[in-house]
């Protein structure tokens, strides 16, 4: 039997993407997202940070700087804030009904130009034929635009 939870995690340039695979992955099954985390990779503990980041089903990664929630691609958003070395503060926004099975992408920045390091939790779902053909093609039509 497939794994039932997984995490996708990783450090990537400020400003640049990643491609999340699902390409392949066990037929009959979708993943959904349930946790979005950011984390910062310099000066930890000594200065503030500000970073975001977002994940999209689609050919390109919606801009963590002006995310649109009427974008029907835009499946998570996560905003980490800390003024100082202080406690940080974090907003997430994740579509966690979104059904994923194709590949996603991931976006991240941080406003010192900094390497964001990154962590994806994800849960998978068993589907029907018919459920999995309806994912499928809303996800393709999604990532078509």
């Amino acid at each position: 039997m497939p794994q039932k939870e997984f995490i996708m995690r990783g450090q990537t340039a400020s400003g640049l993407t990643e491609v999340l695979n699902f390409g392949g992955k066990d037929k009959g099954y979708a993943y959904r997202l349930v946790d979005f985390e950011l984390y910062p990779s310099e000066s930890i503990g000594t200065q503030g940070f500000e970073m975001i980041g977002t994940v999209t089903a689609a050919k390109t990664a919606v801009a963590p700087t002006d995310p649109n929630f009427n974008d029907e691609g835009l499946i998570a958003t996560c905003y980490i804030v800390s003024p100082s070395h202080d406690k940080a503060q974090r907003l997430a926004v994740i579509n966690d009904k979104f059904l994923i099975t194709q590949d996603l992408v991931l976006m991240v920045q941080d406003i010192q130009n900094a390497a964001v390091n990154w962590q994806c939790r994800f849960v998978m779902e068993k589907m029907t034929g018919p459920e999995e053909a309806a994912t499928n093609y809303k996800q393709f039509t999604i990532s078509d635009a």
